[in-house]
């Protein structure tokens, strides 16, 4: 049976400030070691006062959400990375250091376990389940494959992926293996298929259509996710169209790949951004198959304002329409720190936020 977690989260939270100034100063691994296990155990204490149902280390220990893959594989230039400025939001569009993904000069080669730094800590000190997250596999080859330079060591974008996903396939089932009861991959890429412009950009700029990739990663992240397939393990997808300093660059609702993705999927819960107009309506939940859970992410971790619990439920009893009250939980749409540097709210204003899906879904499911 799939546990509820109904007060979820993404995963990522804010970072202290002598975390970041340790981070920015360079301290030896051991000090920044040091530093970073304080802190999450700080984390742990503050979700587990809230109530938070699935805990997680905040992502601390990683410079942004993918960091732990492009930390762990050696075949990156991260002083050639792709330019990614575009920024839909209209905000000020300068990528933070900490979001530089780097570019595939080599043969990906692992030097070690995508989550080796924080598996340990979490099995000895997590108050109770937590999750892992991992960056999906089709997260990479759109922003880590440069024609010209890239092409030497893998002959094609798909080429590179499905070389990722057998080091994500490895780890998902190593974290199965170890006992972790929750297991997130974070996909962004996805919304690269509900949004016009991004559409164009996968035809002109990568060479590829559009429909044909969306099949392909399906079938990656399927790779994936069945490889941590087993009793007691909750598999989850998370979907968010950007969250880089309270940035976004893609908008449209689900409905363009809802019956796709959803009947395709084999995820036990899938986590939506759903924290404002953008994100479209409830309408293409009625496609999620019969007993898989959706997390409404209707808490937004982008701007300070604090949604009410009136609205909140209101929300999820329009969402129910669609789905099962009982396979539906409550989170943020996406987490609050994608990258070290942060969202741009205060650590109280997160834990508010926090707190409020906790009240909320309280009230709504006991």
């Amino acid at each position: 049976m799939i546990p509820a977690y109904r007060a979820d989260h993404v995963g990522s939270l804010l970072r202290p400030r002598e975390l970041l100034a340790a981070r920015w100063r360079g301290v030896p691994a051991e000090e920044l070691s040091a530093i970073e296990d304080r802190y999450v155990l700080r984390l742990l204490a503050q979700q587990q006062m809230l109530g938070l149902d699935v805990f997680t280390d905040g992502e601390l220990r990683r410079s942004n959400f993918m960091s732990n893959f492009t930390d762990a594989v050696e075949g990156l230039d991260l002083d050639g990375a792709v330019s990614r400025r575009w920024d839909a939001s209209k905000r000020d569009s300068r990528v933070p250091v900490s979001n530089v993904t780097g570019v595939v000069v080599s043969k990906l080669h692992q030097r070690r376990g995508l989550t080796t730094n924080e598996l340990p800590f979490l099995i000895q000190r997590s108050p109770g389940p937590f999750k892992i997250t991992l960056p999906s596999a089709t997260q990479f080859p759109a922003i880590a494959y440069k024609r010209g330079v890239s092409d030497a060591a893998y002959a094609s974008h798909s080429e590179l992926l499905w070389d990722i996903v057998s080091i994500v396939k490895a780890e998902v089932a190593a974290l199965a293996q170890a006992g972790v009861p929750y297991i997130q991959i974070d996909a962004p890429r996805y919304s690269y298929y509900i949004d016009e412009k991004w559409r164009g950009w996968m035809q002109s700029e990568m060479g590829v259509d559009p429909e044909a990739a969306l099949d392909e990663a399906i079938a990656a992240d399927n790779a994936c996710l069945d490889a941590g397939r087993r009793d007691g393990v909750t598999l989850a997808i998370h979907l968010c169209r950007g969250n880089n300093r309270s940035h976004w660059y893609a908008e449209g609702g689900y409905d363009a790949i809802a019956e796709k993705l959803f009947s395709s999927l084999n995820a036990d819960r899938f986590l939506l951004e759903y924290d404002d107009e953008r994100s479209g309506s409830f309408d293409p939940l009625r496609f999620v198959p019969h007993g898989k859970f959706v997390v409404l992410g209707l808490v937004t971790s982008k701007t300070p304002t604090l949604e009410s619990v009136e609205t909140l439920r209101a929300r999820v009893d329009e969402a129910s329409r669609y789905v099962p009250l009982e396979h539906l939980a409550l989170s943020p749409q996406c987490g609050f720190a994608s990258t070290m540097e942060g969202n741009i709210l205060t650590e109280e204003q997160q834990w508010a936020k926090l707190e409020r899906v906790v009240q909320t879904a309280r009230q709504i499911w006991g």
